[in-house]
């Protein structure tokens, strides 16, 4: 038992880096373009581990107890044989499926599964040869597999001593091995993402880890229509497009338009989105909170700020799916986690490509966590800027290096520029929980570790960040988004605790003009703003509005299984499976009951609709990107 699961250890190994350097071999002219073979098989190695740890791990931890008891030995056989099937079967079905779709088998791999007969009726007319041959290399592994490890002797007995030992040195290896890393974050796929080709960040997975995934990741895919109640699509689709100001609806992505600027300009704006970590308006002092913002205040002062935005949920993924690609929340988990969105699906840096734009992402800590590497690697961006490559960084903490550090290379980035326009992405990491800053740049209250004295430390790093950058020759040629991604300490008696979902936001920098503008705000209405004030003539599916021209006064926000639309003072609430309610909402906290407004209850429902329609049919994307699907 012991000897069989070694043999498959390294059969298991063996296997899926010989398919992983076959499928480089030939995307090799992708795969030189991206920086070469190492990151694959670096990376390979690490999913591998994961992947035959699980299969192999249950009989390494019993064999010091069971391998010589014949029975075992034969159960083991059939265990590892039908595991060595399943690798083959995936890889086997890899190169038709990345000719077919460009990326490895995924959810989709699974979901055809439901529709053999037309399926296999589709393979059958088309790729004889392909099943042929694929059948035979299955059959001839599957063969030698079992005539390996398959059957075999049984163990010689371990002394009664080191069989403690040896399960205790097998679970400690299996445990890291599945974990992937000694970080304080497990490895996922977005782990081993290296570039901006989606196949190929999938390339170092192996195809029965990226199905598994894919499968464990549809937990996060709840339906809209389940939980709140449905309505008929085109119904759905007209009334968010009314809503949007979207007059003639594309046939094949409904809410595609074209949005033109405030004005044109000779050469397109840079754009950065700074996204500052659970930065709630409960703190920011021209926003009726705590005093504990001079910087962002005085920053306020000096450009276009929006003193009613609010968040559209709690997670810091929601806020950046909602920035950076325009997308309205659900119940189902954010875009940046769901399978089905992590190629082909619409960000900013997708549309700003068209224009010549180059993409990149900041961020202090493991970009890896939440998915976000994999998501933005795979929709758009082109370089990336996480902790490893921060060179002597001032203060690293639990969540990575300080929001200093970001500034700088932030700074670095658009001090350098490209010879083309940029989208910078830059997402802070010190305003989080546990509360860690380096010492000296602030006069703490009390205990340092504090959220209100993390504030503090943001808010002075901005401060730094945009004396620096009013002095810059990039200023003029810039302009620059400062948001929240969510409030911190987000809860309350209330369905959904708006106050808690008021944050702040503002653009700054080249030519934008000091306002205060007091419309009613979501965080999906800063993205097409954004695109106008650059002078880019765009077409893209966003139904945020852009708010150099007329619009605004709604807003809508997911908190845990409620869902909040407000319009106004009027704020529909849905729950669960039970009729809608309607609350007239006085900041900061009063909530009257009144009667319900169905039109506006039948808005409300289209809008939490209309995002789980658009990714589950994927129509959240681009025309050149839908014809590659």
């Amino acid at each position: 038992m012991r000897l069989q699961t070694l043999i498959f250890i390294v059969c298991g190994f063996g296997l899926l880096t010989l398919s992983r350097g076959l499928l480089a071999a030939w995307q090799w002219r992708r795969v030189q373009s991206a920086g070469g073979l190492w990151p694959i098989l670096k990376g390979g190695l690490r999913i591998d581990a994961i992947q035959i740890a699980m299969l192999a791990g249950v009989p390494a931890l019993l064999s010091p107890w069971l391998g010589h008891y014949p029975l075992a030995v034969a159960i083991t056989g059939w265990w590892l044989t039908i595991a060595w099937f399943l690798l083959i079967l995936l890889e086997v079905s890899t190169p038709q499926f990345i000719y077919e779709y460009d990326t490895r088998p995924n959810r989709l791999y699974v979901e055809y599964l439901e529709h053999p007969q037309e399926v296999f009726g589709m393979l059958w007319k088309g790729y004889k040869a392909v099943i042929f041959g694929g059948v035979f290399i299955l059959a001839l592994a599957t063969w030698l597999g079992f005539e390996w490890f398959g059957n075999g002797p049984a163990d010689t007995p371990m002394a009664w001593w080191l069989r403690p030992i040896a399960t205790l040195v097998a679970g400690a290896v299996i445990v890291l091995a599945i974990r992937g890393t000694l970080g304080h974050r497990p490895i996922n796929p977005s782990s081993v993402a290296y570039c901006g080709d989606s196949m190929l960040n999938t390339l170092p997975l192996n195809s029965l880890y990226s199905v598994l995934y894919a499968v464990y990741s549809m937990k996060n895919e709840r339906s809209a229509a389940d939980v709140y109640g449905n309505m008929p699509t085109e119904e759905m689709l007209a009334i968010v497009n009314q809503c949007a100001g979207i007059a003639a609806p594309n046939d094949d992505i409904p809410s595609l338009h074209t949005q033109a600027p405030q004005a044109a300009r000779a050469r397109p704006l840079n754009i950065v989105l700074i996204v500052e970590e659970s930065l709630g308006a409960q703190f920011v002092g021209n926003l009726g909170g705590a005093d504990l913002t001079p910087n962002l205040d005085a920053l306020a002062s000096r450009g276009w700020n929006f003193t009613h935005a609010y968040a559209t949920g709690t997670r810091s993924v929601r806020g950046l799916e909602a920035v950076v690609a325009g997308f309205p929340p659900t119940i189902s988990d954010a875009a940046l986690r769901l399978s089905g969105a992590q190629s082909n699906f619409f960000t900013l840096a997708q549309l700003l490509k068209q224009h010549g734009y180059r993409s990149r992402f900041i961020y202090g800590g493991e970009a890896h966590f939440d998915n976000m590497k994999s998501f933005f690697l795979g929709n758009g961006f082109d370089d990336l800027y996480e902790r490893s490559s921060f060179d002597n960084p001032a203060f690293v903490g639990t969540w990575g290096a300080s929001d200093e550090d970001m500034f700088a290379k932030l700074d670095a980035l658009l001090s350098n520029p490209p010879d083309q326009p940029t989208l910078t992405l830059a997402f802070s990491v010190t305003n989080h929980t546990p509360w860690e800053y380096p010492a000296g740049r602030i006069e703490p209250q009390g205990n340092p570790a504090t959220n209100e004295n993390s504030v503090r430390y943001a808010d002075w790093a901005i401060g730094q960040f945009f004396e620096k950058a009013r002095q810059s020759p990039y200023w003029q040629d810039t302009v620059f988004l400062v948001v929240a991604d969510h409030d911190a300490r987000v809860g309350g008696a209330s369905l959904v605790p708006l106050r808690h979902f008021h944050i702040p936001a503002l653009i700054v920098g080249a030519d934008v003009q000091p306002r205060r503008d007091d419309r009613l705000i979501s965080q999906i209405d800063l993205a097409p703003t954004l695109l106008s004030i650059a002078g880019l003539q765009t077409e893209h599916p966003m139904v945020g509005r852009d708010l150099t021209q007329p619009g605004g006064g709604r807003a809508m926000m997911q908190y845990n299984e409620n869902y909040g639309y407000l319009r106004g003072e009027q704020l529909i609430v849905l729950e669960p499976h039970r009729s809608p309610g309607q609350y007239v909402y006085q900041a900061p906290a009063t909530y009257t009951p009144t009667a319900l407004d169905p039109e506006l209850a039948k808005e409300a429902l289209a809008h939490v609709l209309w995002p789980d329609w658009v990714y589950k049919n994927q129509r959240y994307t681009l025309p050149q990107l839908r014809l590659r699907e």
